[in-house]
């Protein structure tokens, strides 16, 4: 097990966002949306360094405001609607050691679309990762509401075909209690080793563990609809301060 392990908490924040324009700085509550994530990450025990990779400097500098770091802007080619996360990260991860012969042996994203993330959540991720050195990655998930086994295609003749064959005789036909238990990865929180991202050029590598949560748990912000339910939540009282493991003031 690592002793004392480096941990970067990455939040990618890119400029253009297309269901909601300037999402990652858009009031929520009070506070810009990435200021949740921001906050979350400063109060994890587990997290060494906070950073947003971001390509925008208004964002840059929101995010300076509320703790974390944004030593560098990132190039416009790694903030494209279509780049994956691995190069956002992997550049991030490049820039810090040759810049600052800097190398963490833990990296955690914490996407910020998702504001509503416990704390206990980030360092069970991390102490995970640390507790099982054989695995490459960890990642939160949930039960979904809807199971595959009763998903459809529709083929180009018109008829439908089940979306999973896994020998499961009809699945489509079978009380959900007799079907295979399957998970939804949620973006809520992953972490993994860096050179699982570095050497096996990848976000999670092949051996990835669960950390189940709890799908009331999980609030992922993509549309006007999602904004509302999540501002209903705070202002309701629902869910508080306590709740997450960490405060923002007005």
């Amino acid at each position: 097990m690592v002793t004392d392990p480096q941990v970067l908490a990455l939040i990618p924040a890119r400029g253009g966002s297309k269901s909601i324009p300037r999402k990652n700085i858009r009031p929520l509550a009070g506070h810009p949306l990435i200021a949740y994530s921001i906050a979350a990450g400063l109060a994890a025990e587990t997290v060494t360094r906070i950073l947003v990779s971001t390509d925008d400097p208004e964002i840059a500098e929101i995010s300076r405001r509320y703790g974390a770091e944004t030593p560098f802007l990132r190039p416009a080619e790694y903030a494209q609607d279509q780049t994956p996360d691995l190069p956002v990260f992997q550049h991030a991860l490049q820039w810090l050691d040759e810049n600052e012969d800097w190398r963490p042996e833990i990296v955690v994203q914490l996407r910020p679309t998702s504001p509503f993330r416990r704390v206990m959540h980030i360092d069970q991720a991390v102490y995970q990762l640390l507790e099982h050195p054989e695995a490459d990655a960890v990642r939160t998930v949930c039960v979904p509401f809807q199971n595959p086994f009763k998903m459809w295609r529709i083929q180009p003749n018109g008829f439908m075909q089940p979306l999973v064959d896994l020998g499961v005789p009809e699945p489509y036909n079978q009380p959900r209690q007799a079907l295979p238990e399957v998970y939804w990865q949620t973006g809520y929180v992953d972490a993994a080793w860096s050179d699982t991202l570095l050497e096996k050029n990848s976000m999670t590598g092949e051996r990835i563990l669960p950390l189940v949560i709890d799908p009331s748990e999980w609030i992922d912000i993509d549309s006007v609809d999602d904004w509302r339910r999540a501002e209903r939540l705070l202002e309701s009282g629902e869910l508080t301060w306590d709740d997450l493991g960490f405060h923002l003031s007005r």
